[in-house]
C-alpha cells in the first residue's frame, strides 16, 4: 500500500501545488486593522475542498459570552464508520501581516514564487501548506479512508485564538477524536522529519519605570536626579548572568541532551555573527527548549531623531519569557514580576502588567500513535524521525489537552530552519512538503489498523 500512495501522492502533487498557489494569493491577514474579508475568502476557500472531499462543512464565526466574535473557523466532518478511530486535523488558514515590502525578494508576498526548490510567499509555510497537507493526505487515501475525520482550520491563530477554548467548550461534542494531528510546527532540517514533543510557554510583561513626575533638563538636574530609561537599563540587566542564564529566582528548567544541535549550525540557522557569544550554560537544545528564556521585544523611549537633553520621567517596555515546558505560566510570569520590582535600582517606582499568558505543554510519547507517527515519518522521508522541543509556544494545545484529556496530541507540521515565517521571505521546502503529504497518508492509514 505505501508504494501505490506514494505514486498517488505524486500523481496528484501537481493539482495539491496548484491549489497551495491559490490559497496564498488570498491575503488572510487576521491582524484586525487589515481586510477581514480576506478571511471569509480563504474560509470558504478551505470549506469548497472539504466538500470536494465528500464532507460535511460549516463555516463557524463564534460570539462568545463576553461579546467577543471569532474570525470564520472551518469544521468539517467525514464518517466511515462506527468502529474506526476518530482523527481530528488541525491547521488555520489565517497569516501574519506581510511586513515592509522592502523586504522581500518578490514584488508581491502573496504572488507565490519557485526558487530553488522552495515556495515564497507569505503563509507558503504557516500554515496554508500545513491546511493543503491535510487535504493533500485526504486525497491520496479516497475510498480507502478508514478513520473518522475531523477537519478544524481556525482563522484567528495569528492574532492569539482569543476564542479558541470557548469554541472547544461549545463544540466538544463535534471536536471528539482519539488522535488529534495538529500542523503547525517544523522538521529537524530539510530531509530529516520531526514531531514535536515539548513546547514552552509565554508571559509577557508590561513593565512602567517611573523616576521624576515630568521631564527636566539633563545638564541642570541631572546627578540627583536620573532618568527612567536608566534604571529600567539596570533592571534589564540585572536579568542575566555572565553566561546569559536566566537568574530569576523561581523559574524552572532542565538539561536537555536527546538532541545535538551543532553550535556551527545553530549559528547557521539563527545568523548569529561568529563574535557574538551564544547565550547560556549546558547543551543549545536545553537553552532552546527545557529553559526559560527572557528578552526585551519592545520600549518606549524617545527616538534618536527626536533627542534633547531632557531627562525622561517615564519608560515602559515588553519583556517576553518563555517558560519552560511543565511549569504554570502563571507562576512564571508571577516570578518575573518579583524580580523585576526587586531589582528596582535607586527606589524607582515599577509596575507590573501581565500582557500575555500562554502555557506550554509536554507530549505524552508512551502513546502507541507516537510511534504510528515515527513510523510513517521514516516511510515517506527514508529517514528516522526527531523527537523535538520548539522554543516558540502554541498556547492552544494545551486548551486541547485540557478539554480533550484522552485524545493523543501529534504535534507536527512542514516548516524548517529556513522557513522564516512571520518574516519577510517565507518560504516552503516542496520536497519535505511532498513527503508530509506522503506521511500523513501512511499515519492516516495505520492509526486506522491500530483499532
Amino acid at each position: 500500500m505505501s508504494q501505490e500512495l506514494t505514486t498517488i501522492v505524486d500523481k496528484q502533487l501537481p493539482l495539491h501545488r496548484e491549489q497551495l498557489e491559490d490559497f496564498i494569493r488570498i491575503p488572510s491577514v487576521s491582524v484586525e486593522s487589515f481586510d477581514q474579508s480576506m478571511l471569509k475568502k480563504s474560509a470558504n476557500f478551505v470549506a469548497d475542498l472539504a466538500r470536494k472531499q465528500g464532507f460535511d462543512v460549516e463555516i463557524i464565526e463564534l460570539e462568545t459570552e463576553d461579546g467577543r466574535k471569532g474570525r470564520p473557523a472551518v469544521l468539517a466532518h467525514k464518517h466511515v464508520g462506527a468502529d474506526r478511530p476518530t482523527v481530528l486535523l488541525y491547521g488555520h488558514h489565517d497569516v501574519q501581516p506581510e511586513g515592509t515590502l522592502e523586504g522581500w525578494d518578490q514584488e508581491d508576498p502573496y504572488e507565490p514564487v519557485e526558487r530553488n526548490g522552495r515556495l515564497y510567499g507569505r503563509g507558503a509555510a504557516d500554515d496554508k501548506a500545513g491546511v493543503m497537507m491535510h487535504f493533500g493526505a485526504l486525497e491520496a487515501l479516497g475510498d480507502d479512508l478508514n478513520v473518522n475525520v475531523t477537519l478544524f482550520i481556525e482563522g484567528e491563530e495569528e492574532v492569539g485564538s482569543p476564542t479558541f477554548h470557548a469554541f472547544l467548550e461549545k463544540y466538544k461534542d463535534r471536536l471528539e477524536s482519539d488522535v488529534m494531528v495538529v500542523a503547525d510546527a517544523a522538521n529537524w532540517q530539510v530531509g530529516i522529519p520531526a514531531l514535536t514533543v515539548m513546547l514552552r510557554g509565554v508571559v509577557r510583561l508590561e513593565v512602567n519605570v517611573r523616576t521624576l513626575n515630568h521631564g527636566i533638563h539633563s545638564g541642570l538636574m541631572g546627578g540627583p536626579a536620573i532618568d527612567a530609561v536608566t534604571a529600567m537599563s539596570h533592571i534589564i540587566a540585572s536579568i542575566h548572568d555572565e553566561n546569559g542564564d536566566v537568574r530569576v529566582e523561581g523559574l524552572d528548567g532542565w538539561e536537555h541532551t536527546d538532541v545535538d544541535y551543532p553550535e556551527e549550525t545553530f549559528r547557521q540557522d539563527a545568523s548569529i555573527p561568529d563574535q557574538v557569544q551564544l547565550l547560556g550554560s549546558g547543551s543549545i537544545t536545553s537553552t532552546l527548549w527545557t529553559k526559560p528564556h527572557v528578552c526585551v521585544v519592545g520600549m518606549d523611549v524617545t527616538p534618536t531623531s527626536h533627542a534633547t537633553n531632557t531627562l525622561a520621567p517615564t519608560c515602559k517596555a515588553y519583556l517576553s519569557l518563555r517558560v519552560a515546558p511543565g511549569q504554570n505560566t502563571h507562576e512564571a510570569g508571577e516570578a518575573l514580576a518579583r524580580h523585576v520590582k526587586a531589582h528596582a535600582p535607586w527606589s524607582a517606582i515599577v509596575e507590573t502588567t501581565v500582557a500575555e499568558d500562554g502555557p506550554g505543554f509536554l507530549v505524552d510519547t508512551s502513546s502507541p500513535y507516537i510511534q504510528v507517527a515515527r513510523d510513517a515519518f521514516e516511510e515517506a522521508w527514508g529517514h528516522k524521525s526527531v523527537d523535538i522541543g520548539a522554543g516558540g509556544s502554541i498556547p492552544f494545545v494545551a486548551d486541547l489537552a485540557e478539554v480533550f484529556p484522552n485524545a493523543a496530541i501529534l504535534i507536527t507540521g512542514i516548516e524548517d530552519p529556513d522557513t522564516r515565517a512571520h518574516a519577510h521571505n517565507e518560504s516552503l521546502d516542496l520536497g519535505d512538503w511532498r513527503n508530509a503529504i506522503l506521511a500523513e497518508a501512511l499515519m492516516l492509514k495505520k492509526i486506522g489498523e491500530t483499532k
